[in-house]
């Protein structure tokens, strides 16, 4: 069984943006070290564009193979005219409202999230599942979350979009490592207690 894995930055305070979804103030702390570690580690969960700009356009995936994300954050790259950010992943995006997926690559889901989530999950692959969000997909997918890696900026928002938009559920997880950056960033990792 696959691991679906919620890779996700985000304050101190658990948002991972601002009232309208930015995150942009959080780039400041993608310093050279930080960028080794997504390099090494997670090179997979760097758009097409930031790999080709950073010349690892090449790296081969290290964790997953799979990308989910909600519309919101799919919309960014559009809005930025990049319908597969993601190219190096096969890409699914759940949204009622898209229509019809604006790349071959990036395939819908249009209903049944839960369902095709466990059907992913189900697949013979060494390598997981990224859901990259946004917040009211990790929400409904919140039962289905196998692992959290939380990367937590030196910031505090007050208010925002926060890293699960869901009704309240306790949900235990047990911390497996926890890594620390010179920039102030924290590096936490999760795994589901069962």
């Amino acid at each position: 069984m696959r691991k679906l894995t919620y890779f996700v930055a985000c304050s101190i305070d658990g948002f991972i943006g601002d009232p309208n979804g930015d995150a942009s103030s959080m780039m400041q702390y993608v310093n050279e070290e930080f960028l080794e570690f997504l390099k090494t580690e997670y090179p997979e969960t760097v758009s097409a564009e930031g790999r080709a700009a950073l010349n690892f356009h090449d790296a081969e995936n290290q964790r997953f193979d799979t990308v989910i994300q909600g519309r919101g954050s799919y919309q960014v790259g559009l809005d930025a005219g990049t319908t597969s950010p993601y190219g190096h992943l096969r890409e699914y995006v759940a949204s009622r409202s898209l229509g019809t997926s604006p790349d071959p690559n990036v395939r819908l889901i249009t209903d049944d999230l839960v369902g095709a989530v466990r059907a992913l999950k189900a697949e013979d692959s060494d390598l997981g599942i990224w859901l990259c969000g946004g917040s009211q997909l990790a929400g409904e997918l919140l039962d289905e979350v196998d692992e959290l890696v939380i990367k937590t900026y030196p910031q505090v928002y007050g208010k925002g979009m926060p890293m699960f938009g869901t009704d309240f559920a306790v949900t235990d997880f047990t911390l497996d490592s926890v890594r620390t950056f010179d920039n102030g960033v924290l590096v936490r990792k999760y795994s589901r207690r069962r």
